[in-house]
């Protein structure tokens, strides 16, 4: 896929893995739609952007509602009567035992992780298939393929999120959609904070390397398509 001149959508992009993404793919040309829960977060990578001599276009949604979610694409529409690349990457983490663990912990992971995803995709779709083309990243973890303590809910969620986009590159792939699957490790983020032992966040990963991977994996020739990349440290220890 060529990157400049793309629209790309990135949900979770006002900090974290979604702006090193949004920033990478407007460093590369793309004009970028930034969504998120929190306008001055949003707003100051739209500057980074601008300032950088790229193209972004900011929008506040909560994308777990579904009104939210039809506004956003509706104008992406408007704006760019196109969408090229959705990056589903706004997510949340809960951890605990299960018999600790409030229902309305788990409710609000499904609803972002995994039915916000669905939302998006379902939009984007019929946008991808008349231009008869496009990629849909999902930002997964490896929590999606390997079980831990206190991680049920969140794991659940990401397990989905890989059975769903697993599923969706077999229905779209005949509409030249490319679906690929990100599966980060640790990640030096607000996410998966490093404050109690600040020499780990040397080792583990930044949210740059997976914006490296994310391009990486769009820049494959049209007759190739990447599904599925795990992603971990080198060397943790």
């Amino acid at each position: 896929m060529k990157i400049e001149g793309a629209v790309a959508l990135v949900t979770g992009a006002g900090r974290g893995i979604g702006k090193a993404i949004a920033l990478t793919l407007a460093h590369h040309g793309a004009a970028v739609v930034l969504t998120a829960r929190t306008m001055n977060e949003l707003e100051s990578v739209k500057t980074e952007i601008e300032l950088a001599g790229g193209k972004a276009h900011a929008v506040l949604a909560d994308i777990t509602d579904a009104e939210n979610v039809r506004q956003l694409f509706s104008e992406i529409s408007a704006k760019y009567h196109r969408l090229d690349i959705l990056v589903n990457n706004a997510g949340i983490g809960k951890f605990a035992p299960v018999r600790d663990m409030p229902l309305g912990d788990f409710e609000a992971m499904w609803a972002l992780n995994v039915r916000a995803v669905f939302d998006c995709t379902k939009q984007a779709l019929p946008v991808m298939e008349s231009q008869r083309q496009g990629a849909i990243v999902n930002v997964a973890s490896l929590a999606g393929k390997n079980s831990f303590v206190g991680g049920a809910g969140y794991s659940a969620t990401k397990w989905a999120l890989i059975g769903f986009a697993r599923s969706l590159m077999l229905e779209v792939r005949e509409h030249n959609i490319k679906v690929i699957t990100i599966c980060p490790g640790s990640v030096d983020t607000s996410f998966s904070s490093t404050t109690t032992d600040p020499k780990r966040s040397e080792k583990i990963l930044h949210p740059q390397d997976i914006a490296d991977t994310v391009l990486a994996a769009l820049i494959m020739p049209d007759r190739a398509m990447v599904s599925e990349i795990d992603i971990r440290p080198t060397n943790p220890k």
